[in-house]
């Protein structure tokens, strides 16, 4: 593990430099940034104990692939599709279809969840659209719905042959880690709030048949009654596992996902993306750009520094 030095730095978070009650480790190998409790919490007695990792549970959207872009990239291949024109519109000129910029859109997801929600608020502050689908606007409900349904529809299918196209690859790092934690004998889950359709297609396309079928534990979004921040997810796949959620150990990459982590008792890591870097991560015990140089060793070293308190 790397040696620490006693340098307070602020990450992609800057609130990490005005948080005093945590000191942050800088690992220049690495390039992460690592927290401690103060000292008071690290004394060991003996209604205290430390962590054992004994699985590892990965995101999936945004961990195992960014996919965000890629779901822009549908969405503006749909419009084109269907000629979609606003009225008035700052993410497109009047003379060409719709088209969501990468900086528009990083604001857009981070604050409407769902496809069909992202367009429906989009056309009523922008105006609805004219289009292929209708010549004039929709003005009634049952036309605004059915334009939002058939625009979803094209852009799903547009998204499935992006996923399947051989051209989208994993983000660094995490088949090799996902290796290493097998070849470790640890357990290995993937939990994603995606539609368990979804997340299939991604991960027989990005990680293969042989690990996704290698999989200790896979839950999607359909599996639960409540999505991230809601811990039900991790809950149940500590259940499933046979494990507790002390010794498990999330990878995630949003602070929707590290609240459904820490909510469930387990300890989470971060890997962020450009449309989640600005977000608060105190409360993971580890933030990295992502995992390229990373390895299970780090991560079971991490974990075993982390004191629970009964």
């Amino acid at each position: 593990m790397a040696s620490s030095i006693n340098i307070l730095l602020s990450p992609p978070n800057s609130q990490y430099s005005l948080f005093s009650c945590y000191s942050l480790f800088f690992s220049p190998s690495i390039q992460t940034f690592r927290r401690t409790l103060p000292s008071k919490s690290l004394s060991i007695s003996a209604s205290a104990s430390t962590r054992a990792l004994e699985a590892l549970i990965f995101d999936c959207d945004g961990v195992i692939l960014e996919s965000e872009n890629l779901h822009r990239q549908a969405y503006n291949d749909a419009f084109s599709h269907f000629n979609v024109r606003c009225p008035s519109s700052s993410s497109s000129s009047s003379e060409e279809p719709l088209n969501w910029s990468l900086e528009f859109y990083d604001v857009l997801q981070n604050q409407i969840g769902g496809g069909k929600p992202k367009m429906r608020w989009y056309f009523k502050e922008h105006g609805w659209p004219t289009s292929t689908i209708f010549q004039n606007p929709p003005e009634d409900d049952s036309n605004r719905a059915k334009l939002i349904d058939t625009l979803q529809d094209w852009k799903t299918e547009r998204y499935k042959q992006i996923i399947k196209s051989g051209t989208v690859e994993p983000r660094p790092g995490v088949l090799r880690l996902m290796d290493e934690a097998k070849a470790a004998g640890k357990m290995l889950a993937v939990c994603s709030a995606a539609t368990k359709s979804s997340v299939v297609l991604c991960l027989e396309n990005l990680i293969g048949l042989d690990r996704f079928h290698g999989l200790d534990c896979f839950l999607a979004g359909d599996d639960v009654k409540e999505k991230k921040p809601d811990p039900s997810i991790y809950i149940t796949a500590a259940k499933k596992l046979g494990v507790s959620e002390n010794n498990c150990l999330v990878v995630e990459d949003s602070v929707i996902g590290l609240q459904a982590a820490t909510g469930a008792g387990m300890s989470c890591v971060i890997t962020y993306t450009s449309s989640t870097a600005d977000q608060d991560f105190k409360e993971a015990i580890a933030i990295y750009p992502d995992l390229s140089d990373v390895g299970f060793n780090d991560l079971e070293s991490l974990l075993n520094d982390v004191v629970v308190t009964k």
